[in-house]
């Protein structure tokens, strides 16, 4: 006998032809994932990934909790592998049965016979096991509709497997498998929340933030970097590039009018993250956007911003409300990072009145009254790249 981890798909279950290539990015990542804690073999068979501890003392309960955050996996559950007989089906898996039923008081049994060959059918499978459930547990009833824990048998090729309790996962399909992405990471409490979602369609996450020192501190590009760890939980490792905004932001101040001041600050901002996508591979640019919330996020500024921009911007988050986002960020772990009160370089010279209905024609004149690119390229050549990695 021995414990293992059984990782169910969700959508991945729904692909064609190309199923195998999701299949094998999913266990590499899982592979990735584990590392750390040991040697696991990770194997797939019949929409399910296999992860088997290969040394004694892992610390299954830490697995558990990182596959928890591994998208491509909709659900969970620690399970024994025991011989392929009713005999072993029903004396071996006891003690197992005893933790999870602790606290407990209802179960159901439920079997799946892979192997039809199995000389015990489903029914009675679950019947059997049932009966022996009701003698070693008296204080537990079964509960066919709603039970507190539902026992579930799996007759494989080679092996039986016992699971009794399942975990969410992270759902969504394997990061690796949609491209690459450039996430422009602030402070706040939005754009996490982008790079969450966008990896969870399989995007690869790489982030982007803009730094303006004296008005920003050094506490405020910590705390950021400490949002991209955060969510590299979920998005995996992701390169961290820093970018020196303070000559930028000081020109548009002192040669653009203060009412277009973030737009123009924004279309800059784009223009240095495509240039370093270009050279990162990225297809497409990633915002915490949510339509509304703020001056620089109408659809008139929008569409300012975008015409700044040679490549897709994403945003996930554009139909949110704001208790939606929070309630996200709360659920994967960044709210009280965001929160932190540290200055942003957006939050710098912020304009009184900002316009809500910019003009494009008057932004691209503004911005064309003067000769950014050259300050451009200066801030792309000394950006600063630092990789980012969750788990060592």
């Amino acid at each position: 006998m021995k414990e293992l981890i059984l990782c169910k798909y969700g959508e991945i279950a729904l692909k064609g032809l190309n199923k195998s290539n999701f299949e094998s990015v999913l266990c590499k990542n899982v592979k990735r994932r584990l590392q750390s804690l040991g040697q696991f073999s990770v194997t797939r068979a019949q929409s399910t990934v296999y992860v088997e501890p290969l040394e004694e003392g892992i610390d299954m309960d830490e697995a558990v909790e990182r596959l928890k955050k591994v998208f491509g996996i909709a659900k969970l559950t620690r399970a024994l592998e025991v011989e392929k007989s009713m005999d072993a089906i029903l004396n071996d898996t006891m003690d197992y049965l005893a933790l999870a039923f602790d606290g407990y008081r209802t179960f159901k049994v439920n079997a799946k016979r892979a192997d039809k060959k199995f000389p015990v059918k489903s029914p009675e499978i679950c019947s059997e096991l049932g009966h022996k459930i009701l003698e070693q547990f008296p204080e537990m009833k079964v509960d066919v509709h709603d039970p507190d824990v539902t026992v579930t048998v799996e007759i494989r090729e080679k092996h039986a497997f016992v699971n009794a309790l399942r975990i969410d996962g992270a759902g969504g399909i394997p990061v690796g498998t949609g491209g690459r992405g450039m996430l422009l990471l602030s402070g706040g409490i939005d754009s996490p929340v982008a790079g969450y979602m966008i990896a969870k369609r399989g995007v690869q996450v790489q982030a982007i933030h803009f730094e303006a020192p004296p008005y920003t501190s050094e506490r405020a590009r910590l705390k950021v970097e400490k949002l991209a760890s955060e969510i590299a939980e979920y998005c995996g490792d992701i390169f961290f590039h820093c970018v020196p905004f303070t000559e930028i932001q000081e020109t548009i101040r002192d040669q653009c009018p203060e009412e277009l001041f973030t737009i123009i600050m924004r279309r800059l901002m784009m223009e240095i993250a495509q240039r370093i996508s270009a050279k990162e591979d990225c297809a497409a640019l990633i915002t915490g956007e949510s339509l509304g919330q703020v001056a620089s996020q109408t659809m008139y500024a929008m569409v300012c911003t975008d015409a700044a921009c040679r490549m897709p911007v994403l945003r996930p988050c554009i139909g949110l409300d704001k208790s939606e986002i929070v309630e996200i960020s709360r659920k994967i772990g960044t709210f009280e990072t965001s929160i932190l009160p540290y200055e942003d370089c957006c939050t710098v010279f912020t304009p009184k009145h900002p316009k809500t209905r910019p003009l494009l024609d008057d932004v691209e004149k503004a911005q064309n009254s003067f000769d950014f690119d050259p300050l451009i390229q200066k801030a792309v050549e000394e950006t600063t790249v630092k990789l980012i990695k969750k788990f060592v």
